[in-house]
């Protein structure tokens, strides 16, 4: 009798294998995936990396991307164009890394804030989730607190940050107080 394949440890990063003709195959399953496949993997956190067959070059960003992309002009978009254009404008500036970590940071206590809501309100759906969200309630200002309190942070670093970058370079210009 042939012995059943082992599976691999959860902790374990699932390999996506991206072939020139676009498919995308998994390795795991040892069968071909769709990106709205791809998509669950991200609902269900499951750990996973996109290679390309032929280089072995990461590929996740790229698929990722896509699924922004397919979500976003799916008729519920996320991104208003104006937040789009400001977020090209930072690509190239010297303030693009900081960017990057601050929305990554607010994303993430959203996300944290979300969780303590809804250990606070069991069966919390997105239809309420939202309605609540519409007419925070007083006791909402503590969960809120520590979103607006990092927020507030995060700008005072880019602020500080603006400043000593500017300091450096008008600083030969502009004289000493």
């Amino acid at each position: 009798m042939p012995s059943k394949p082992v599976s691999p440890p959860a902790s374990s990063v699932r390999v996506i294998k991206k072939y020139p003709n676009r498919r995308l195959y998994d390795t795991e399953t040892s069968s071909y995936i769709t990106v709205t496949e791809v998509k669950q993997l991200v609902m269900s956190s499951t750990p996973f990396v996109v290679r390309d067959v032929k280089t072995n070059e990461d590929l996740t960003r790229t698929i990722l991307l896509q699924i922004i992309l397919e979500e976003e002009a799916g008729g519920a978009p996320m991104f208003t164009e104006a937040a789009l254009c400001n977020m090209i404008r930072f690509y190239g500036n010297a303030m693009q890394s900081f960017l990057g970590s601050h929305l990554e940071r607010n994303v993430q206590a959203f996300m944290d804030m979300q969780v303590k809501l809804t250990e606070h309100k069991n069966g919390l759906t997105p239809e309420s989730w939202a309605q609540f969200m519409s007419f925070p309630p007083p006791a909402m200002q503590g969960v809120l607190g520590n979103y607006v309190e990092q927020s507030q942070n995060m700008i005072t670093q880019m602020q500080e940050q603006m400043k000593k970058q500017a300091e450096q370079v008008l600083g030969a210009f502009v004289p000493k107080r």
